[in-house]
Parts: structure tokens; sequence; C-alpha cells
């Protein structure tokens, strides 16, 4: 605690809120300290004007605003008097509760508010036009928001900052100060926790540091995590030495003890694998292995009785004078026949009316069928393509949260109630997805994948695809023909050509695809800004919001999304007197704009026109529709599912006009535009270009230099990703 407690304290009342970034929580506000104020700065999500603050940090000179205390921890205190809860509970900090009703609860309830929301809050009902659920509401999120602030700020005696105490309360709930005090090195073994070097300073201060011992197996278990943030779901033994000894500082023979250590006490997996022993975090091991083991089982037991389908498919062709290639038939035959399906291919290779078909035969069984995407917008396509509805694969499996993680209620003791699933973009699914669908699949139910192998891998851990594609075991049906149809498209024919590492011509005059060669990053943003706004609607009557969508290889830079959607909004969207808008400080939230929301939330509420429900996914792209001040809250309307945000919320939306191409995996807009210029080396590679150009259905215009077009063709290596799906497979399999 030394270093901390040389800080400065300071304690006083926020008489305003002069700026606040709703994403990252950083705050500029004014704090009267009765003989003085003082500007703070400094990460405080949740004070509000009228708050009792504690500040921890030191005072600094700005400048342009002049002397300011930077706050490294600062928290709103509990209110005390009724008149600190008034001023409170009207600061908008409870959902419902305005000045108006705020003044009706102290003035019915005076010094017993206090016991009302926290023990009695359906007495609340008591007051005009307060209805028993919304009392109930009312008390549950005081309770929340008060339990939050006395547990921050027992956090910040530790030496936590505000950040790394919202932290550890988001992963240890009510018991994260304990934690913290036992086991400091638990806030760096989380995804998205402190740095180790982090956790340690917070060790050191603390009257009883842990063991050496407890530090070096933090550490081992922090390399291993953030490999599994980076898409490997194991890491061969060999390969932890050189990081855990330039983190730890420590013998390589001390590692390798606590290794084994961890192994025995199962906070690790070690597998050998064809001779090299590997290392996972025992979740992702249980995960990649129990895909394996019902996959052999399905594999072992397919439908009895195999049938001919080619009768029923000549009948389909007759009705419908469609006629279906050789590969399409043995894919429906496999899927009748086999029970478990892979089939993948390009563009315009016959995907969907195959998948149409196997449905068909499916249907014409009477089986049950449940057809399934990863994301909200992969389904909605899915849905698009077959006639059927689809839904995301968590939605499927009735996704609950318990303790802030997400719990399915369709798993191996309940599972799902069809004799069919097909999955579609099947290359995004990572492994606990995958399994946890797999062990909620009934005993004898088809299983059928649809995917591009050749798109980028899962954001989340695993190769799932190209590891069941691999393995050899899985019938997998590969789609190569174009058809005519499909031919005179540039945009499929590039994408092949991309995805075999031929180089492609940038000279089109007409057509659906074309380049604007562009030497110079901020002559890219200005012809893509009037390509958005003016010439592809002009031309091609395309509206702007809703059916172009840049996609670019990354977040930072002239041409990534950050400064582009910045240009994009000013241009579409711009300030208006009639538009109420959010000011954050990487960017403004305002009425009209395209936003995408950036993880999976189940409890978000929605509604439209046919009913209302829960969830709102990752990836889903809507548009503010209201931002109400007063009330704390934002609608959003995703393809009509008019979804309700909370302030606190705002964190999960990023503007939509400019996404990356990672991002747009599962979806398809009418046109595309993607600048391909001054392209990071790291991201100079050949199936994101290919991802990226097909998403585009209609119209690809690329915008940049033919160099980096073809380096991004020419280089072919993927990122290599360490996982045992494959091995899994094939081990003991007869």
């Amino acid at each position: 605690m030394e270093e901390f407690e040389t800080k400065i304290k300071l304690r006083g009342t926020v008489t305003e809120v002069t700026y606040r970034n709703d994403v990252n929580g950083y705050t500029v506000f004014t704090l009267d300290m009765g003989e003085e104020e003082i500007t703070v700065v400094g990460t405080a999500p949740d004070v509000r004007e009228h708050d009792t603050v504690e500040a921890v940090g030191d005072y600094t000179y700005h400048s342009v605003y002049g002397r300011q205390f930077k706050a490294d921890s600062c928290y709103a205190t509990v209110p005390e008097t009724v008149d600190d809860l008034y001023h409170y509970l009207s600061s908008g900090a409870i959902w419902g509760v305005g000045e108006a009703t705020a003044r009706a609860i102290v003035e019915r309830f005076k010094e017993k508010s206090f016991e009302i929301l926290e023990n009695y809050p359906e007495r609340l009902a008591e007051i005009r036009g307060i209805s028993s659920a919304k009392a109930k509401k009312i008390g549950e999120e005081y309770k929340r928001q008060f339990t939050v602030r006395s547990l921050l700020i027992s956090l910040s005696g530790l030496g936590l900052t505000t950040r790394e105490s919202l932290l550890a309360f988001e992963n240890f709930g009510t018991a994260a100060k304990e934690m913290v005090e036992s086991d400091p090195y638990s806030l760096c073994e989380f995804e998205n926790g402190v740095s180790f070097d982090r956790a340690e300073q917070i060790a050191s201060s603390l009257p009883v540091p842990p063991s050496a011992e407890r530090r070096i197996e933090a550490g081992i278990i922090h390399i291993i995590r953030h490999n599994l943030n980076n898409g490997h779901t194991c890491i061969p033994l060999e390969k932890m030495f050189t990081p855990a000894l330039g983190l730890l500082s420590e013998p390589r023979e001390k590692i390798e003890e606590i290794i084994y250590s961890l192994a025995e006490k199962k906070c690790l997996v070690i597998k050998n694998i064809k001779g090299k022993e590997f290392l996972f975090a025992p979740e992702v091991y249980y995960a990649e292995n129990g895909i394996a083991r019902r996959l052999q089982v399905l594999l072992k037991y397919p439908p009895e009785d195999p049938e001919n389908v080619n009768a029923f498919i000549d009948e389909f062709e007759d009705n419908t004078g469609f006629s279906f290639a050789e590969l399409q038939r043995i894919a429906i035959e496999t899927a009748v026949n086999k029970g478990i399906l892979i089939l993948t291919g390009g563009p315009g290779t016959g995907k969907t009316t195959t998948l149409n078909g196997i449905i068909k035969v499916f249907e014409n069984k009477n089986l049950d069928i449940a057809l399934c995407a990863p994301t909200g917008r992969a389904a909605q396509r899915m849905t698009e393509a077959t006639g059927r509805s689809a839904m995301t694969i968590h939605r499927l499996l009735e996704v609950e949260w318990r303790d802030e993680k997400p719990y399915f209620k369709r798993n191996l003791r309940n599972p799902l109630e069809c004799q069919a699933v097909i999955i579609d973009e099947m290359s995004m699914v990572d492994v606990f997805v995958f399994n946890a669908l797999i062990e909620a699949l009934p005993f004898g139910s088809r299983l059928i994948m649809v995917g591009d192998s050749d798109q980028l891998p899962s954001v989340g851990a695993g190769n799932v695809l190209h590891d069941l594609i691999e393995s050899g075991l899985l019938p997998v049906v590969e789609l190569k023909e174009i058809f005519r149809q499909s031919r005179e498209s540039n945009i499929v024919m590039n994408a092949h050509r991309i995805v075999h590492g031929e180089h492609i011509r940038t000279d089109y005059k007409d057509g659906d695809f074309f380049v604007l060669h562009k030497n110079f990053p901020l002559d890219a943003v200005r012809t893509i800004n009037d390509l958005y706004m003016h010439r592809i609607p002009d031309t091609y009557g395309f509206d702007s919001k809703t059916q172009i969508q840049v996609l670019c290889p990354s977040k930072k830079g002239d041409t990534g999304t950050y400064n582009l959607n910045r240009v994009l909004q000013n241009s579409i969207n711009p300030p208006s007197e009639e538009k109420a808008e959010i000011k954050t400080e990487y960017r403004i939230l305002r009425e009209g704009d395209k936003v995408m929301q950036i993880k999976n939330n189940y409890d978000i509420r929605w509604e439209s026109e046919t009913g209302e429900g829960d969830g709102i996914y990752n990836g889903d792209i809507g548009f503010i529709e209201r931002i109400d001040h007063r009330n704390g809250y934002v609608i959003v309307d995703f393809a009509g599912k008019r979804a309700t945000y909370s302030k606190e919320q705002l964190i999960e939306l990023e503007h939509a006009f400019a996404v990356t191409v990672h991002k747009s995996q599962g979806s398809e807009f009418e046109a595309v535009i993607m600048p391909v210029i001054s392209v990071t080396e790291k991201l100079c590679y050949r199936n994101l270009l290919y991802t990226a150009v097909t998403r585009a259905k209609k119209l690809l215009i690329l915008v940049g230099t033919d160099g980096t077009i073809m380096k991004m063709i020419d280089n072919g290596k993927t990122k290599l990703r360490f996982s045992a799906l494959k091995d899994f497979l094939l081990d003991n399999y007869e």
C-alpha cells in the first residue's frame, strides 16, 4: 500500500460533470471541497452531479485547462442524508426515476426512504405512477448500485484503480474484495484482466503477499489465457518456456515443476499429442475433447435404412425447373444417409441451393429441423435464403446468465427437441459454442454444417471447421463448379482467383467489381466518402445507410474504422438541433446513426410488430431512433426490433458506417467499399481480402493501390493456430 498511501486524497461534492466517455468511463468533473473547487479527471463512470466523491491521485498542470487533479481512484460514496438521496435519485442514476419521482419518494417516506428502497421496494407502488413491476425494478437497481459502490470503495482501499475495481467486481462479484486480498494474481488470469506486472504491484502492497509459487502459477496461467485470446486452444510445452522465463525471471526447472504441479491440481491439462506435450486450460481441453467424442458417436451410428433419394431429387427438379449438379446430389444423399455432412465451397457454387435441397428432403421425411448460425445477421441471411426461421446458436440453446456467465438450458441432460440441426457460417463457430451445441444434439439427430473454409477463422478459440475437414473422418462435399449465372459476376470470379492466389484485373470499366486507384490515404478517404454519399446512390440507386457498407482491414489509421466512421457520420448524419446526441471521447452517438452491437447481450429488451423478446447479438446492425436524456435510455432499431439501451449499455455500441472485415463475417451487403492502402503487415493476407470480397452481393469497389491488393493475394499464409480437435477426433477412432 505504500505507493498508494503517498497519493493525495480529496473529498467533496460534484457540482458539474463536464465530460464523460461512455465507452471507457473517462470523466471530467468539478469537485467542490468547501474552500476550493478543482477539476478532476479520471475513470469515474458512475459519478454524477451532487454525489459526494472521494478521489485519490495527484495534482497536475494541463497546458490548456490549467491546474487539475488526476485521479487514479475515484468513487461516489453512499448517500447519507435524505437530501443526498434526493440528489442521487433525481440525477437519473436509477432507471425510471427522474426528478419528480425522486421528490415523491423522499417526500412520502422521508428518513425511511433508504430502508424502503433497500428492503421494501414494493411499497414504492403506493406512489401514484409507480406500478408494482416498476417498484420492483427500481428496488433491484438501487440495491445493485449501492452494493457496487460499497464494494468499489473497499477495493480502492486495497490500491486498485477504478477500472481494476470494476474488472474485479465483474469477474468475482461481491466476493471481489476477499479474492483480491487473498490472491491478487487472480486479477490477471481472466479475459481482459489486468497485466501480470500490475497484479504483481498490487500483490507487493498487501500486508501478506502471496507465495513465490503462487506468483509463478499465475504467470503460467496468464500466458495460457493470453494465447487462448489469440485463438489457440493449446500451446506446446516447449513454447511455454521463452515467454515464461521473460515474464517471471525464474529458472526453467522451477517453471517446469510448477507446470506439472498445476496439472496435478487440475488447473492445467497436459496431453501428449504425436510425441509432444501440449498445455490446455481445462475448459478448452474438455470442449475440444467433448466435440471429438460426440462426433465419433455420430459417425458410428448413422441413420438406419439408407434411402435412394434420387427419385425425390428428380421430382424436385421437375417441379422447380432446376437441375442439380452431381456434387449437389451427392451432398443431399450424404445428408440423408450419413446423418452428418460438411458442405463447403466458395461463392456462386450453389451452397444455398444444395442446402434448400437438403431441407426439402428432410421435410419430405417429416423431420423436425432446426436452423441456426453463430450471429444474428447470419441467422437472418439464412432465413432469407431458405424461407425457414433460423436463429442464433445461443438462442437455439436457450441461453441464460448465471453469475455473469452464459449458461445453456439445452444440454446433455436437456437435449434439443429436433431431428436435424443445420448450421450456417460454420467457419465462425468456436470450440465453446460448438461443444455446447453438439452436447445438446439428441441421439440419432442429423447434423449438417455449411461454411466456407477459406474465410477468416472464428474470433473465439479454435479452428473448428478447418480441423473437422482436415481430420478426414467426416463426410465433406466441397462444391467447386461455378454456375453459369455466377460466372457473369466479376465479384464471384475474382473471389475464386483470390483464394487460389491468382492476381486479378484492376482495370474493369463496367460490371460489379471496380478498383479506384489512390496513392495516398487521405485521397482514399475522400473518395470513399464521395462513393458512399453520392456516386453509388446516384448511379446504382443503393441507399447509403442500409445497402452500402464500408469494410476496413483495421480500426486504426486514416482508412481505419475510427476515422472513416467520423467522416461518414459527419457527411450522412451531421449535427442538427432536431437530433439528440450523446458525446463520448471517441465518438458522438446521434439520432439516425448507424451502429453495431459488439458483444452478445441477452438482457437487452426489444419490441417489434410481431412480438417482444430479449437479446441483441454481436454483429447486429441498427439505427439510433431516439435518445432520451431525461429518462436515461436510447432506442435502437435493429431491422424492426426496437431495443432499449441504458446509458451504461451504450459501451456495447459502435458506429457501423464502416466496420472491420472481421466484424462483417456472416453478413452480406448490396454494395461494399473497401480501402486497400497502408494495410499493416499483419493484416495484409489473402483470406482477409477474400472474406471482404465475398461480403458484396451486387457491387464491390476497392479504393487504394494495386500493390496492396497483390500483396494481400500473394500472402496465402494463415495465422498459425494451435488446436487439437483434429488429433482428438483421430485418437482411438476405429
